[in-house]
């Protein structure tokens, strides 16, 4: 009499694996089975760089990558979780596995493709000097021979800046706010910046102007490790939106026109 009741409750352990190997993805699974699995987009971002990504009034997170990020996730049936970091680190949280993709106008570059996959690019921009209104020249790269020359660390601008004007004082941040305070100063004779952040920047803070034109051109893609797989179902999120017109709407909504291409 004993049997058919331990043999229930075999069959019910047994059903209560299955269930439990229904729900988590094996070990070899790709990265695009176990986010699929979590139905969760780990997205990391700084979260302090307008109007790319900061916070509101209302202390949400808000910006166009924000929105951008918001649509890719929906795209891709999946619900955001963003995971604000110093731009510094947003790399080293991507290949520690702390987030799945970083969404932070992470330019496509040789150096950062060898070691990561990077999807479509879904802004195209170019580095932007930033100086006091009322300073003279600085307008082109040339320029900036031996001036002090304000970035973020480990950004684009800081490697432009060191490969390209080996005489300049380059001075590295941690985060927007504290260069802009040192500009106006006068600590630092300019800011290296993306020129759509420079834009709307200067527009609310009439003591700097954005100096000269644009140049080396870039374009910042969703970064991820090394995963053919996910690449294509970013890749494809990515087309998506731009084919229905999302993309070109957030992207209107945040710059007055499209800067996706």
């Amino acid at each position: 009499m004993r049997f058919p009741a331990r043999r229930a409750v075999l069959t019910g352990l047994g059903l209560s694996l299955l269930a439990a190997c229904a729900k988590k993805p094996e070990a070899g699974a790709s990265a695009w089975d176990r986010i699929k699995a979590s139905g969760t987009l780990r997205i990391g971002l700084e979260g302090t760089y307008p109007p790319f990504n900061f916070q509101g009034k209302d202390g949400q997170l808000t910006g166009f990558e924000v929105d951008f990020a918001k649509a890719l996730a929906a795209q891709l049936k999946l619900k955001p979780d963003f995971r604000p970091a110093p731009f510094a680190g947003l790399l080293g949280a991507l290949e520690s596995g702390r987030v799945d993709v970083v969404i932070n106008q992470i330019t496509i570059t040789p150096e950062r493709q060898a070691k990561y996959d990077f999807s479509e690019p879904y802004t195209v921009s170019g580095i932007q000097i930033i100086k006091l209104k009322d300073k003279p020249g600085l307008e082109k790269p040339e320029d900036l021979a031996g001036k002090k020359v304000g970035v973020g660390l480990g950004t684009n601008y800081e490697q432009w800046a060191r490969a390209n004007v080996p005489t300049a004082d380059v001075r590295t941040y941690d985060d927007d706010p504290t260069k802009y305070q040192d500009l106006k100063a006068g600590r630092i004779d300019v800011v290296l910046n993306d020129r759509l952040v420079a834009a709307d920047f200067v527009k609310n803070s009439p003591e700097f102007v954005a100096s000269g034109q644009a140049f080396a051109a870039q374009g910042s893609g969703v970064a991820m490790k090394k995963d053919p797989g996910l690449k294509v179902i970013i890749d494809q999120g990515i087309d998506a939106l731009r084919t229905s017109g999302k993309l070109a709407a957030i992207s209107q909504q945040w710059f007055g026109q499209d800067v996706t291409h």
